[in-house]
């Protein structure tokens, strides 16, 4: 296992370097096989304490991204660093010992939570698995991080379905800060909530942020959320991020057309308020057999001659602000 660099000396905590995920899928006994693209060569670095997120419709690939970059699934090929350490090069007694430093919270508080166990067991079942504590000593950290997530000692003594959605979700954050984690992997952890709660979770999560030192990947669709919470954001089209930038970069100034769509598609807290907005056409493509030159050119409203033929490089327009778009907007 190789040893990370002194703190202080590296500003990226995760390196992402031509990464690719592809799903075998066979549609007949005597078809060939095909492929879901689902993550298609792409590169980002997520700098440490920081927010960075995901954003993209349904099927971009964003949750894949997440998974792969913790070995949850194996990719195709690509590099995903952490600090110094290649992850992809660990053995499974490495890989076991390295995932205290990388958790995820699932989309899902109904079913990420083991309905036959009582919450105490499972917020410190992984403090059993890697740490040779007393009983005593995984109860006191299961206490201590249920009262940080605003929960209270009686509560680890209730089954998952005693619970409200939130309450949930508090617990599933709970049982990822419990191993005292560097990095989350939020995976769209407040769409299946109410919209009330969804705005007290998130403001928990921007403060256990700051209390536990975090760096966040932050994947959503909802780009009020992402808004809020993310400091970099990457936009995510059919396996292909589209453009790169700061949270200011993205809203102040878009340069991809599918993020200005995206953009337009928040709706305004005023009615009475006017706005052109421009739509996209069609449908989105299969991941199967993806469009060929730029994969948006079937929907996008600027699309020329050359965005048909050639597939554009992704290169960077301004200092941190990328776009992989042959006309990026002005």
């Amino acid at each position: 296992m190789q040893t990370a660099e002194a703190k202080g000396e590296i500003k990226n905590l995760i390196s992402i370097e031509h990464l690719k995920k592809y799903f075998a899928i066979k549609q007949g006994l005597f078809s060939s096989v095909k492929y879901v693209k689902a993550v298609d060569d792409i590169s980002f670095d997520i700098p440490k304490n920081s927010v960075f997120g995901i954003v993209g419709e349904s099927g971009s690939g964003k949750t894949t991204i997440g998974r792969t970059i913790l070995r949850l699934i194996e990719p195709n090929s690509g590099v995903i660093r952490y600090l110094s350490t290649d992850i992809l090069s660990l053995n499974a007694r490495e890989l076991r010992i390295f995932r205290r430093k990388m958790q995820i919270v699932s989309q899902d508080p109904y079913n990420s939570l083991h309905p036959r166990k009582l919450v105490k067991n499972i917020i410190g079942e992984g403090l059993q698995i890697h740490f040779k504590l007393s009983s005593e000593e995984i109860y006191q950290r299961v206490k201590d991080i249920l009262e940080q997530v605003g929960l209270r000692e009686e509560h680890m003594f209730r089954y998952a379905h005693e619970f409200s959605g939130g309450q949930r979700q508090r617990i599933a954050v709970a049982r990822s800060l419990v191993l005292k984690p560097e990095f989350l992997v939020l995976d769209e952890p407040t769409s299946a909530l109410d919209v009330s709660v969804q705005a007290v979770i998130l403001k928990m999560l921007k403060s256990l942020k700051r209390d536990f030192s975090l760096t966040y990947l932050f994947i959503t669709h909802n780009l009020a959320v992402i808004d809020y919470m993310a400091d970099y954001i990457a936009v995510m089209y059919l396996g292909q991020i589209m453009e790169i930038g700061s949270k200011n970069d993205i809203f102040s100034c878009p340069m991809h057309p599918y993020t200005l769509l995206l953009l337009n598609s928040i709706p305004h807290p005023d009615p009475r308020k006017k706005k052109k907005k421009v739509l996209p056409k069609g449908e989105i493509p299969s991941p199967i057999d993806p469009p060929q030159g730029c994969r948006f050119h079937t929907r996008c409203p600027f699309m020329k001659d050359k965005c048909v033929n050639e597939e554009p490089e992704i290169r960077e327009i301004s200092k941190g602000h990328l776009v992989k778009c042959h006309f990026p907007l002005n």
